[in-house]
């Protein structure tokens, strides 16, 4: 059995988001954050599970994988921020909407930068 991902230190909310909004708004939240910073994010996008481990191989971050629902974060149903709040867009009966799930990855020292409006583009140096 492996062990669950660290807690987070960071925690980024992509509900709603698909692939480059979801990783244009991780890029920003991360911007300032120190290499070793352990951040969940939150998404509803069905191609997180693909996206985000070929987003740390391109950067250099240190992807940790799915994060159990067990850890408190805010995917959770009915804890701060998570999908029954106002606003959320987690899973809700049968309104059509895509449960929330939660990947971690560790913030590497010497990330590869990706361009500004293209963060599949690695930026030139």
């Amino acid at each position: 059995m492996s062990a669950a991902p660290p807690r987070a230190d960071l925690v980024v909310d992509g509900t709603g988001l698909l692939c480059v909004q979801l990783l244009l708004r991780l890029r920003t939240h991360i911007a300032d954050a120190p290499a070793g910073t352990v951040v969940h994010i939150v998404t509803t996008d069905p191609a997180a599970p693909l996206d985000l481990p070929a987003w740390c191989h391109l950067t250099g971050h240190h992807y940790l994988g799915p994060v159990p629902a067990h850890q408190g974060h805010p995917a959770e149903p009915g804890a701060p921020g998570g999908p029954e709040e106002p606003g959320n867009h987690g899973d809700h009966g049968d309104s059509g909407h895509t449960a929330a799930e939660v990947y971690a990855l560790r913030l590497a020292e010497a990330a590869t930068p990706t361009r500004p409006d293209r963060p599949w583009h690695p930026q030139a140096r």
